[in-house]
């Protein structure tokens, strides 16, 4: 019998934001009735937590009153962005130790029949923090000591947005620097999949430059097509995973009735106005 992931992205929960809460409810009810071996959240739990943790703290009761078994990274709503894009809320210390007070650990693994899962926080990777460089060498040592496991990893941001090789720095994917670390640990020991979130956006790449990455889509809203360049299904919703001991898995979007779309470009209160992308 497989063992079977629930993974579930950008709830942005808020006791401000009640229209996301009402979301995260009916994902909640879904997934009690479904019943998943391990809901995995990758990210953006709370909607402002790089402000303040009164936001981490909220998230984290939710996700306990699921009742359920569950680990999460953190997003760039939760412990800030990548230093280098620039902004007042930039990864340090002080917003990874407000996780962690609510939370625990940016980073997991866990062994399941035939699987490793390692969760990472992308959002560190780009930052001079201590905890940044322990984890690059707990991800090579996790790697290296699978033991014939079949693994994943689960992360906020993906590794590209089309090319491994992309040299801008931009918004959506993890940054140059860490990207040609983590891959070069991953030629060493390749991986069967990279899940993320992040884009609000559903979409399985396949493999690609010898990686398959999926994007989970988002829980609480979408960007519309407005103010984002559509390149993936931007119905909210969430990924299951379905891992098979002997390696094998089946991924598929999953959009339980209820989710509501909401537009984030139309909720200007909640980020700011959203820019219009170029035609």
């Amino acid at each position: 019998m497989a063992f079977r992931i629930a993974q579930i992205s950008d709830t942005h929960l808020s006791a401000a934001h009640p229209e996301f809460s009402v979301n995260f409810e009916v994902l909640a009810a879904h997934l009690r009735a479904t019943r998943p071996d391990l809901v995995i959240h990758t990210g953006d739990v709370s909607a402002h937590g790089e402000t303040g943790p009164e936001d981490l703290r909220y998230a984290r009761g939710r996700m306990d009153g699921l009742g359920l078994d569950w680990l999460a990274v953190p997003g760039n709503h939760d412990v800030g962005n990548d230093p280098a894009l620039g902004g007042a809320t930039a990864a340090d210390a002080t917003r990874l130790a407000h996780w962690r007070e609510a939370f625990g650990p940016d980073r997991f693994l866990r062994d399941v029949p035939g699987w490793r899962l390692i969760g990472l926080d992308t959002l560190i990777m780009a930052t001079d923090l201590p905890e940044a460089a322990a984890q690059f060498d707990v991800l090579e040592a996790a790697l290296a000591t699978a033991g014939g496991r079949s693994i994943a990893l689960f992360q906020h941001k993906p590794l590209c947005e089309e090319r491994m090789d992309e040299t801008a720095l931009t918004y959506w994917p993890v940054l140059p620097a860490p990207r040609r670390r983590m891959l070069e640990l991953l030629a060493r020991h390749p991986v069967a999949f990279v899940a993320s979130g992040h884009v609000h956006q559903a979409r399985d790449r396949g493999v690609s430059e010898g990686i398959r990455q999926i994007w989970a889509p988002a829980v609480a809203f979408l960007v519309g097509d407005t103010w984002q360049r559509r390149i993936g299904d931007k119905t909210p919703g969430y990924v299951e995973h379905a891992l098979h001991a002997d390696g094998r898995f089946e991924s598929r979007v999953i959009h339980p009735e209820g989710l509501v779309p909401h537009d984030i470009g139309l909720l200007p209160e909640i980020y700011g106005p959203q820019q219009p992308v170029a035609a």
